[in-house]
Parts: C-alpha cells; structure tokens; sequence
C-alpha cells in the first residue's frame, strides 16, 4: 500500500554537528514540551523508546531537573518476547535502568516478555486505551523499522499493542549494537506498539543519529509512505521534530 504525496506534511527537520549536541537538543525540547503541557493538564503521558540511539538523550533528558517527573505517566514501546526485566538486553529493564531510576517515575507501564504475550497484550492495550498519549520519544531502526514494526509493517492495525515478527537485518542490529552475542540469542518475535497507536500521540520527537541509519533516514523522509519503510508513515504525522546529526542526514537532498 502507497500513500500518496497528498498525506505528506512537512516534517520538522533538525540536523546537528555530532551526536552529542543533538542528542542535547533532543532533550531540551522534550523537556520544553513536558513542562508546556504539565502547566496546564496535571499529568503529562510519554511513550518511550529504547536502543543505542536514544542512550545520550535520556542521559541530557532525564538530569533535567526543572521537569515534574512524578506528574509523568510513562508506556514503553516495545519489548521482546521470552525476556524477562533481569535480561540485559529488556527493553523494560532499559527504561527502569534509565529514565524511571533517575528520574523517580512512580507511574509507570512496562511490558515483561517473560508472560504470556496474548495476556501481557491485552493487559497494556486496556491500559493504554484510557490513556491519551501527548509525547512519544521515537527512533528509526537501519531497516527503517519504527518501534519493532519491522518491514513490511502493518499500517492498519488498530490494536494498541500487537505481536510482530522480527526480520534477520533487525536482529543483526540487535546484535552488532552489543545486546546479544550471537544473532541466534535474538528473539525472533516481539511485543510492538502498533503504527497507529504511535500516529495516535500529541507530537512524536525522533532521535537517530549514526551513518548506518543514513539510508532508513532517507527513505523514512523523502521517499513515498511504504509499509517497506514503516517509518515513512512518520510523514503523515502533524506535530513531528526529527533530531538527525550529520551523519544520519548525509544522504538527505531536501533538509
């Protein structure tokens, strides 16, 4: 299924010197956009993302003292199944680790990969259906997944929370970032927040530095909204910032 040009809507597009500085970047806007809501509505929910590319933003985000974080609700957006928290490469242990530790977050969803995924899926999408997401913390994957909706991702599903398949590029990342040892340690399958449950947030802001994202980067931004590029669909989506360094923007023509 293409979307056409029609549904594009010009994206906010920041490109830094290195990694570091956008990564601050990253977090100071963030943290602009918690503090704006938290000044008129009394909690403020997040979606969080998780991986290498989000490490220096949560590390600027989270020291940001002048940020309420006990008003602060929090979902994560995905996690795989068969991993329990104690593993090191949970995404929950990752978001209890560094941002609830540090921050204090006593309101908090995270998925366990170690239960039944039909009943940790319905449990989050009852949860998450009272909720109205204002800001999800997204990146890019090198196969240009968004969450773990790897190519070809499902653009219809309605359903806050849903299983996906993991494909091998995805899981070579996984493994070439530190996580795993060996790419038959990597789950093949995952607890995802499904692609219009992610359009559904008051603004997104997606962090993705490096230049092996360079070719997602380009696809997700200047080619046509593609399930084979989940994050394409990122273009329909009204109140975007994507944080980029020059790197992960090298191939970029129209920035």
């Amino acid at each position: 299924m293409a979307l056409g040009a029609d549904w594009r809507i010009k994206m906010d597009i920041k490109v830094f010197s290195n990694p570091f500085e956008m990564a601050q970047g990253a977090a100071s806007l963030a943290a602009s956009s918690i503090r704006s809501r938290l000044a008129v509505q009394e909690t403020v929910v997040l979606v969080a993302a998780t991986g290498a590319s989000q490490i220096a933003f949560l590390e600027n985000l989270t020291r940001d003292r002048s940020v309420d974080w006990p008003r602060v609700e929090l979902f994560h957006l995905d996690e795989y199944i068969g991993l329990g928290i104690e593993h090191p490469a949970s995404f929950a242990r990752y978001i209890r680790d560094r941002l609830i530790h540090p921050t204090g977050i006593s309101n908090y969803h995270l998925l366990d990969g170690a239960r039944d995924p039909r009943e940790m899926i319905a449990e989050a999408n009852v949860k998450i259906s009272f909720r109205a997401v204002d800001i999800a913390f997204v990146g890019i994957g090198e196969n240009g997944h968004l969450a773990f909706n790897d190519p070809p991702a499902d653009f219809e599903a309605e359903a806050p929370y849903i299983v996906v398949d993991l494909d091998a590029r995805c899981r070579r990342q996984q493994v070439n970032e530190g996580w795993f040892a060996a790419l038959d340690e990597v789950p093949q399958q995952a607890i995802s927040m499904s692609v219009q449950q992610i359009l559904k947030s008051k603004e997104i802001i997606a962090v993705v530095p490096d230049q092996r994202k360079s070719t997602a980067v380009k696809a997700s931004i200047e080619g046509p909204v593609v399930p084979s590029v989940p994050a394409s669909i990122l273009q329909r989506h009204a109140t975007l910032t994507m944080f980029l360094d020059i790197d992960s923007a090298s191939l970029l023509e129209k920035t």
